[in-house]
């Protein structure tokens, strides 16, 4: 599959639906358990989560080339510290600030993975420094964050706690696609992303082991399907995405991920019922979105 410039915005946009797409679907999930009477632990989310990934991950391993024998030339620690970045953290953080906040505002604030990369990048892949406009920039994307927490409209149940996961999950997904750079000159995107899926959700499993005796409560035929879905959206979105970050910088994907909470928002706020964007959201969002489209116009 090649993928040029001029087709890489339409890709994104496939990714993009695909990824605003989990946010409705899980909060979907957990309206279900609420109508079953299951409550919404912790133990629950991290098994809800980890068996979604682990299903993600084979299924991509099975239509990896040949995932064995680049497993052999790679480093079990580098493929260790993408694994816990991009899926074990990333999602341990994102089901728990779904659980606690709204759809929509995480839908908005899946943005900030760009900042995050710009920000980390020169630091550990030793790209160029964001230049004085791109730090203006940044802080007018951070102004519209602090606005659409300040006022998020209807059932966004705790925005701040919730802004702050949403926020460090983007930070951890952030740090799992730079450990990726480090295993991809020894194993293929697919691969390395159906590895880092897998072992991930092994992990979150395992994290979720007080839910294991109430895995057929919480697992009905509704949630069964959806949670297959969202193991379909895990394979192929990360699939390409992280495709996308070996052929691509990292620094123009960044840019373009301004694509991922225009989906996200627009997806909860037609599909999650009891939301409502407020005029924060609004307001705020359209801070951040601004800031993301600017920043990508720039030059690094």
């Amino acid at each position: 599959m090649k993928i040029s410039r001029r087709t890489l915005p339409f890709v994104v946009l496939f990714i993009s639906l695909l990824w605003g797409s989990a946010f409705p679907a899980i909060k979907a999930i957990y309206a279900e358990w609420e109508l079953l009477g299951v409550a919404q632990s912790s133990s629950n989310r991290l098994l809800l989560a980890g068996v979604r990934f682990s299903i993600g991950g084979a299924l991509l391993l099975l239509f990896a080339r040949s995932p064995l024998a680049e497993l052999r030339q790679t480093s079990r620690r580098q493929l260790l510290a993408f694994a816990v970045g991009q899926t074990y953290l990333q999602y341990l953080l994102f089901y728990t600030a779904l659980a606690v906040s709204s759809a929509v505002l995480g839908g908005l604030l899946s943005g900030t993975g760009s900042i995050w990369w710009l920000v980390l990048a020169p630091i550990m892949l030793k790209t160029p420094w964001p230049t004085g406009k791109q730090w203006a920039l940044i802080g007018l994307a951070v102004t519209g964050v602090v606005i659409a927490v300040y006022k998020p409209g209807v059932g966004s149940g705790k925005p701040v706690l919730g802004a702050v996961l949403f926020c460090l999950t983007t930070l951890s997904g952030s740090l799992g696609v730079i450990a990726l750079q480090k295993v991809l000159p020894t194993m293929g995107a697919k691969a390395a992303t159906g590895f880092g899926l897998l072992i991930g959700g092994v992990m979150l499993i395992l994290s979720g082991v007080l839910a294991w005796p109430d895995i057929l409560m919480l697992f009905s035929q509704k949630i069964i399907f959806i949670t297959l879905y969202l193991a379909g959206v895990s394979a192929v979105g990360f699939g390409l995405w992280n495709y996308l970050t070996g052929v691509f910088p990292v620094t123009l994907l960044a840019g373009y991920r301004f694509l991922v909470p225009v989906c996200a928002v627009i997806e909860s706020s037609l599909l999650v019922s009891g939301e409502a964007p407020g005029a924060g959201i609004w307001l705020g969002g359209s801070l951040v979105l601004l800031a993301l489209l600017a920043l990508q116009k720039t030059k690094t």
